[in-house]
Protein backbone atom coordinates (compact mmCIF):
# COMPACT_ATOMS: atom_id res chain seq x y z
CA UNK A 1 0.00 0.00 0.00
CA UNK A 2 1.35 3.44 -0.91
CA UNK A 3 2.06 5.64 2.10
CA UNK A 4 0.27 8.99 2.27
CA UNK A 5 2.43 12.09 2.42
CA UNK A 6 2.25 14.05 5.67
CA UNK A 7 -0.28 16.90 5.55
CA UNK A 8 1.65 19.19 7.90
CA UNK A 9 4.93 20.44 6.45
CA UNK A 10 6.33 20.73 9.95
CA UNK A 11 5.91 17.00 10.56
CA UNK A 12 7.77 14.15 8.94
CA UNK A 13 6.80 10.50 8.71
CA UNK A 14 9.44 7.98 9.74
CA UNK A 15 9.41 4.34 8.73
CA UNK A 16 6.17 2.91 10.05
CA UNK A 17 3.97 5.81 8.93
CA UNK A 18 3.52 7.46 12.37
CA UNK A 19 4.13 11.25 12.39
CA UNK A 20 6.75 12.22 14.89
CA UNK A 21 6.49 15.26 17.15
CA UNK A 22 7.01 18.69 15.60
CA UNK A 23 10.61 19.81 15.68
CA UNK A 24 11.17 22.83 17.94
CA UNK A 25 13.87 25.48 18.13
CA UNK A 26 15.10 23.70 21.28
CA UNK A 27 15.70 20.56 19.19
CA UNK A 28 17.62 22.59 16.60
CA UNK A 29 19.74 24.25 19.30
CA UNK A 30 20.57 20.92 20.88
CA UNK A 31 21.40 19.33 17.50
CA UNK A 32 23.62 22.27 16.49
CA UNK A 33 25.22 22.62 19.89
CA UNK A 34 24.20 26.27 20.29
CA UNK A 35 21.84 28.24 22.51
CA UNK A 36 18.15 28.56 21.74
CA UNK A 37 18.55 32.34 21.46
CA UNK A 38 21.14 31.81 18.71
CA UNK A 39 18.57 29.84 16.72
CA UNK A 40 16.02 32.63 17.19
CA UNK A 41 18.50 35.26 15.98
CA UNK A 42 19.07 33.30 12.77
CA UNK A 43 15.39 33.76 11.90
CA UNK A 44 15.10 37.39 12.98
CA UNK A 45 15.70 39.89 10.14
CA UNK A 46 18.58 42.23 10.91
CA UNK A 47 19.74 40.31 13.98
CA UNK A 48 23.47 40.08 14.61
CA UNK A 49 24.76 36.57 13.92
CA UNK A 50 28.02 35.33 12.40
CA UNK A 51 28.13 33.42 9.12
CA UNK A 52 29.69 30.45 10.91
CA UNK A 53 26.87 30.36 13.46
CA UNK A 54 24.17 30.80 10.80
CA UNK A 55 25.61 27.98 8.66
CA UNK A 56 25.75 25.72 11.69
CA UNK A 57 22.16 26.41 12.66
CA UNK A 58 20.85 26.13 9.10
CA UNK A 59 22.54 22.76 8.70
CA UNK A 60 20.69 21.51 11.78
CA UNK A 61 17.47 23.06 10.47
CA UNK A 62 17.84 21.18 7.19
CA UNK A 63 18.69 17.89 8.84
CA UNK A 64 15.77 18.04 11.28
CA UNK A 65 13.24 19.58 8.90
CA UNK A 66 12.52 22.45 11.27
CA UNK A 67 10.10 25.23 10.33
CA UNK A 68 9.84 28.32 12.54
CA UNK A 69 6.43 28.89 14.12
CA UNK A 70 5.53 32.59 14.06
CA UNK A 71 2.62 32.16 16.48
CA UNK A 72 4.75 30.35 19.06
CA UNK A 73 7.46 32.97 18.69
CA UNK A 74 4.88 35.66 19.30
CA UNK A 75 3.80 34.01 22.55
CA UNK A 76 7.38 34.14 23.76
CA UNK A 77 8.14 37.72 22.66
CA UNK A 78 4.59 38.98 23.36
CA UNK A 79 4.58 40.44 19.87
CA UNK A 80 2.56 39.13 16.96
CA UNK A 81 4.82 40.76 14.35
CA UNK A 82 1.61 41.82 12.61
CA UNK A 83 0.53 45.38 11.89
CA UNK A 84 -2.70 46.71 10.46
CA UNK A 85 -2.92 49.15 7.57
CA UNK A 86 -6.21 50.98 7.04
CA UNK A 87 -6.80 52.58 3.64
CA UNK A 88 -9.82 54.25 2.11
CA UNK A 89 -10.39 53.59 -1.56
CA UNK A 90 -7.90 50.78 -2.16
CA UNK A 91 -7.48 51.54 -5.87
CA UNK A 92 -5.47 54.66 -5.18
CA UNK A 93 -2.86 53.28 -2.79
CA UNK A 94 -1.05 50.53 -4.74
CA UNK A 95 2.34 52.24 -4.75
CA UNK A 96 2.09 53.24 -1.09
CA UNK A 97 1.02 49.73 -0.05
CA UNK A 98 3.86 48.21 -2.05
CA UNK A 99 6.41 50.42 -0.29
CA UNK A 100 4.95 49.76 3.15
CA UNK A 101 4.79 46.01 2.62
CA UNK A 102 8.37 45.87 1.35
CA UNK A 103 9.70 47.70 4.38
CA UNK A 104 7.74 45.64 6.89
CA UNK A 105 8.85 42.38 5.27
CA UNK A 106 12.48 43.51 5.58
CA UNK A 107 11.86 43.81 9.32
CA UNK A 108 10.07 40.46 9.65
CA UNK A 109 6.65 42.05 10.13
CA UNK A 110 3.46 41.02 8.31
CA UNK A 111 0.72 43.39 7.14
CA UNK A 112 -3.02 42.92 7.56
CA UNK A 113 -4.90 45.21 5.17
CA UNK A 114 -8.24 46.76 6.11
CA UNK A 115 -9.89 48.56 3.18
CA UNK A 116 -12.94 50.83 3.24
CA UNK A 117 -14.75 52.53 0.37
CA UNK A 118 -15.19 55.85 2.18
CA UNK A 119 -13.32 57.43 5.08
CA UNK A 120 -16.57 57.83 6.98
CA UNK A 121 -16.90 54.02 7.01
CA UNK A 122 -13.83 53.51 9.20
CA UNK A 123 -15.87 52.67 12.29
CA UNK A 124 -17.17 49.53 10.58
CA UNK A 125 -13.75 47.89 10.45
CA UNK A 126 -12.46 48.80 13.92
CA UNK A 127 -14.29 45.90 15.56
CA UNK A 128 -12.75 43.55 12.98
CA UNK A 129 -9.35 45.01 13.73
CA UNK A 130 -9.59 44.40 17.48
CA UNK A 131 -9.98 40.67 16.79
CA UNK A 132 -6.30 40.49 15.81
CA UNK A 133 -3.29 40.86 18.13
CA UNK A 134 -1.82 43.75 16.14
CA UNK A 135 1.42 45.33 17.32
CA UNK A 136 0.46 48.66 15.73
CA UNK A 137 -1.67 50.33 13.05
CA UNK A 138 -1.08 52.74 10.16
CA UNK A 139 -4.23 54.63 9.17
CA UNK A 140 -4.59 56.31 5.79
CA UNK A 141 -8.11 57.35 6.74
CA UNK A 142 -9.69 59.88 9.09
CA UNK A 143 -10.51 58.78 12.64
CA UNK A 144 -12.65 60.65 15.13
CA UNK A 145 -11.12 61.56 18.52
CA UNK A 146 -13.08 58.83 20.33
CA UNK A 147 -11.82 56.27 17.81
CA UNK A 148 -8.22 57.40 18.32
CA UNK A 149 -8.74 57.02 22.07
CA UNK A 150 -9.52 53.32 21.55
CA UNK A 151 -5.94 52.74 20.41
CA UNK A 152 -4.57 54.38 23.55
CA UNK A 153 -6.90 52.32 25.73
CA UNK A 154 -5.68 49.10 24.10
CA UNK A 155 -2.04 50.13 24.06
CA UNK A 156 -1.80 49.85 20.25
CA UNK A 157 0.48 52.44 18.61
CA UNK A 158 -1.21 54.41 15.82
CA UNK A 159 0.43 56.45 13.05
CA UNK A 160 -1.56 58.40 10.48
CA UNK A 161 -0.42 58.38 6.86
CA UNK A 162 -1.29 61.57 4.96
CA UNK A 163 -3.79 62.51 7.65
CA UNK A 164 -3.13 64.79 10.60
CA UNK A 165 -4.87 66.06 13.73
CA UNK A 166 -3.74 69.46 14.95
CA UNK A 167 -5.56 69.34 18.28
CA UNK A 168 -4.89 65.69 19.23
CA UNK A 169 -1.49 64.33 20.29
CA UNK A 170 -1.16 61.57 17.70
CA UNK A 171 1.72 60.72 15.34
CA UNK A 172 1.48 61.33 11.60
CA UNK A 173 3.46 61.37 8.36
CA UNK A 174 2.08 63.74 5.73
CA UNK A 175 2.79 65.40 2.43
CA UNK A 176 2.15 69.14 2.55
CA UNK A 177 -1.06 69.21 0.49
CA UNK A 178 -1.55 72.98 0.68
CA UNK A 179 2.00 73.78 -0.40
CA UNK A 180 1.70 71.35 -3.31
CA UNK A 181 -1.49 72.95 -4.61
CA UNK A 182 0.01 76.41 -4.31
CA UNK A 183 2.92 75.27 -6.49
CA UNK A 184 0.53 73.95 -9.14
CA UNK A 185 -1.57 77.12 -9.21
CA UNK A 186 1.54 79.28 -9.39
CA UNK A 187 2.74 77.21 -12.34
CA UNK A 188 -0.58 77.73 -14.10
CA UNK A 189 -0.55 81.46 -13.40
CA UNK A 190 3.02 81.84 -14.68
CA UNK A 191 1.91 81.08 -18.23
CA UNK A 192 -0.51 84.03 -18.29
CA UNK A 193 -2.86 81.96 -20.47
CA UNK A 194 -5.64 81.21 -17.99
CA UNK A 195 -8.63 83.33 -16.97
CA UNK A 196 -11.26 80.74 -16.05
CA UNK A 197 -10.36 78.01 -13.55
CA UNK A 198 -12.24 74.90 -12.48
CA UNK A 199 -11.46 72.51 -9.63
CA UNK A 200 -12.36 68.82 -9.43
CA UNK A 201 -12.45 67.87 -5.75
CA UNK A 202 -12.21 64.41 -4.23
CA UNK A 203 -14.77 62.76 -1.90
CA UNK A 204 -16.34 65.21 0.51
CA UNK A 205 -15.32 63.07 3.50
CA UNK A 206 -11.65 63.05 2.42
CA UNK A 207 -9.46 65.31 4.55
CA UNK A 208 -6.74 65.23 1.87
CA UNK A 209 -9.17 66.43 -0.78
CA UNK A 210 -10.36 69.28 1.43
CA UNK A 211 -6.79 70.41 2.06
CA UNK A 212 -5.88 70.30 -1.62
CA UNK A 213 -9.04 72.07 -2.75
CA UNK A 214 -8.66 74.78 -0.11
CA UNK A 215 -4.99 75.26 -0.97
CA UNK A 216 -5.82 75.76 -4.64
CA UNK A 217 -8.67 78.19 -3.91
CA UNK A 218 -6.55 80.24 -1.52
CA UNK A 219 -3.72 80.66 -4.01
CA UNK A 220 -6.15 81.51 -6.83
CA UNK A 221 -7.77 84.16 -4.61
CA UNK A 222 -4.36 85.67 -3.88
CA UNK A 223 -3.82 85.93 -7.63
CA UNK A 224 -7.18 87.64 -8.15
CA UNK A 225 -9.25 84.63 -9.23
CA UNK A 226 -11.97 84.40 -6.59
CA UNK A 227 -14.82 83.14 -8.79
CA UNK A 228 -13.76 79.49 -9.16
CA UNK A 229 -16.16 76.62 -9.76
CA UNK A 230 -15.63 73.41 -7.75
CA UNK A 231 -17.30 70.15 -8.81
CA UNK A 232 -17.20 66.83 -6.92
CA UNK A 233 -15.31 63.69 -7.85
CA UNK A 234 -14.45 60.45 -6.05
CA UNK A 235 -10.77 60.10 -7.05
CA UNK A 236 -11.65 57.71 -9.89
CA UNK A 237 -10.83 58.06 -13.58
CA UNK A 238 -14.56 57.90 -14.42
CA UNK A 239 -15.41 60.77 -12.07
CA UNK A 240 -12.71 62.84 -13.79
CA UNK A 241 -14.45 62.31 -17.12
CA UNK A 242 -17.84 63.19 -15.65
CA UNK A 243 -16.39 66.33 -14.05
CA UNK A 244 -15.75 67.95 -17.43
CA UNK A 245 -19.48 68.07 -18.21
CA UNK A 246 -20.23 69.39 -14.74
CA UNK A 247 -17.68 72.17 -15.13
CA UNK A 248 -19.09 73.14 -18.54
CA UNK A 249 -22.56 73.32 -17.02
CA UNK A 250 -21.35 75.38 -14.05
CA UNK A 251 -19.05 77.74 -16.01
CA UNK A 252 -20.95 78.01 -19.26
CA UNK A 253 -17.91 76.72 -21.15
CA UNK A 254 -14.84 74.59 -20.70
CA UNK A 255 -12.45 76.30 -18.24
CA UNK A 256 -9.01 77.41 -19.40
CA UNK A 257 -7.45 75.31 -16.63
CA UNK A 258 -8.73 72.35 -14.60
CA UNK A 259 -7.14 71.57 -11.23
CA UNK A 260 -7.79 68.01 -10.08
CA UNK A 261 -7.39 66.68 -6.53
CA UNK A 262 -5.51 63.62 -7.79
CA UNK A 263 -3.82 62.27 -10.91
CA UNK A 264 -6.45 59.64 -11.72
CA UNK A 265 -9.20 62.24 -12.09
CA UNK A 266 -6.85 64.50 -14.07
CA UNK A 267 -6.23 61.69 -16.55
CA UNK A 268 -9.98 61.16 -16.84
CA UNK A 269 -10.44 64.88 -17.55
CA UNK A 270 -7.76 64.81 -20.24
CA UNK A 271 -9.34 61.88 -22.06
CA UNK A 272 -12.82 63.39 -21.84
CA UNK A 273 -11.59 66.70 -23.25
CA UNK A 274 -9.78 64.99 -26.10
CA UNK A 275 -12.20 62.27 -27.11
CA UNK A 276 -15.63 63.72 -26.24
CA UNK A 277 -15.07 67.45 -26.76
CA UNK A 278 -12.29 67.44 -29.35
CA UNK A 279 -10.12 69.75 -27.23
CA UNK A 280 -6.35 69.69 -27.23
CA UNK A 281 -4.48 69.36 -23.94
CA UNK A 282 -2.62 71.61 -23.36
CA UNK A 283 -3.31 73.63 -26.53
CA UNK A 284 -6.89 74.48 -25.54
CA UNK A 285 -7.10 73.49 -21.88
CA UNK A 286 -4.51 72.96 -19.14
CA UNK A 287 -4.97 70.12 -16.67
CA UNK A 288 -3.00 69.39 -13.48
CA UNK A 289 -3.21 66.61 -10.89
CA UNK A 290 -1.63 65.58 -7.60
CA UNK A 291 0.22 62.48 -6.31
CA UNK A 292 2.74 61.64 -9.04
CA UNK A 293 1.47 58.13 -9.83
CA UNK A 294 3.48 56.25 -12.45
CA UNK A 295 0.73 56.40 -15.09
CA UNK A 296 0.77 60.21 -14.94
CA UNK A 297 4.19 60.13 -16.57
CA UNK A 298 3.11 57.99 -19.52
CA UNK A 299 3.57 59.72 -22.88
CA UNK A 300 -0.18 59.81 -23.54
CA UNK A 301 -0.69 61.96 -20.41
CA UNK A 302 2.62 63.59 -19.44
CA UNK A 303 0.68 65.23 -16.64
CA UNK A 304 1.92 68.21 -14.65
CA UNK A 305 1.50 67.13 -11.05
CA UNK A 306 2.97 67.21 -7.56
CA UNK A 307 4.67 63.93 -6.72
CA UNK A 308 4.50 62.75 -3.15
CA UNK A 309 7.83 61.34 -1.86
CA UNK A 310 6.25 57.93 -1.28
CA UNK A 311 9.48 56.07 -0.52
CA UNK A 312 10.59 58.57 2.12
CA UNK A 313 7.12 58.77 3.64
CA UNK A 314 6.79 54.98 3.78
CA UNK A 315 10.17 54.60 5.47
CA UNK A 316 9.25 57.28 7.99
CA UNK A 317 5.87 55.82 8.94
CA UNK A 318 7.24 52.26 9.27
CA UNK A 319 10.17 53.43 11.41
CA UNK A 320 7.97 55.59 13.63
CA UNK A 321 5.47 52.78 14.20
CA UNK A 322 8.03 50.10 15.07
CA UNK A 323 9.86 52.52 17.38
CA UNK A 324 6.64 52.92 19.33
CA UNK A 325 5.99 49.19 19.36
CA UNK A 326 9.38 48.77 21.06
CA UNK A 327 8.96 51.85 23.25
CA UNK A 328 5.27 52.67 23.91
CA UNK A 329 6.23 55.71 25.99
CA UNK A 330 7.67 57.63 23.03
CA UNK A 331 5.87 60.96 22.54
CA UNK A 332 3.79 61.69 19.42
CA UNK A 333 5.68 62.94 16.40
CA UNK A 334 4.51 64.71 13.24
CA UNK A 335 6.61 64.64 10.08
CA UNK A 336 5.68 66.68 7.01
CA UNK A 337 7.27 66.13 3.60
CA UNK A 338 7.23 68.54 0.66
CA UNK A 339 5.93 67.29 -2.65
CA UNK A 340 7.97 67.71 -5.83
CA UNK A 341 6.55 69.62 -8.78
CA UNK A 342 6.72 67.54 -11.97
CA UNK A 343 6.40 69.94 -14.87
CA UNK A 344 4.88 67.72 -17.54
CA UNK A 345 3.30 68.75 -20.80
CA UNK A 346 -0.30 69.41 -19.73
CA UNK A 347 -0.04 73.18 -19.15
CA UNK A 348 -0.33 75.88 -21.81
CA UNK A 349 2.91 77.77 -22.36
Amino acid sequence: MERKKPQNKEESVPTGGIPRARVTSYDVAKHAGVSQSAVSRCFKPGASVSKKMRDRVMKAVEELGYRPNAIARGLITRRSNMVGVVVSNLNFYPEVLSELNKRFIERGVHVLLFSIDHESDVGSILEQMWQYPLDGVIAAAHLEPEQIAMFDERGVPLIFYNRSHQDIPVSSVCCDQTEGERMLVSQLAASGEHQLFGIVAGPKDSVVSMQRTQGAKQRLAELGFSDVEVVPGDYSYESGRRAVGRLVEACGRVPDAIICANDMMAMGCMDELRFSHDFDVPGDVSVVGFDGVKAAGWASFNLTTVAQPVESMAEAVVTMLLERVDNPDMPPEKRTFSGVLRAGGSIKR
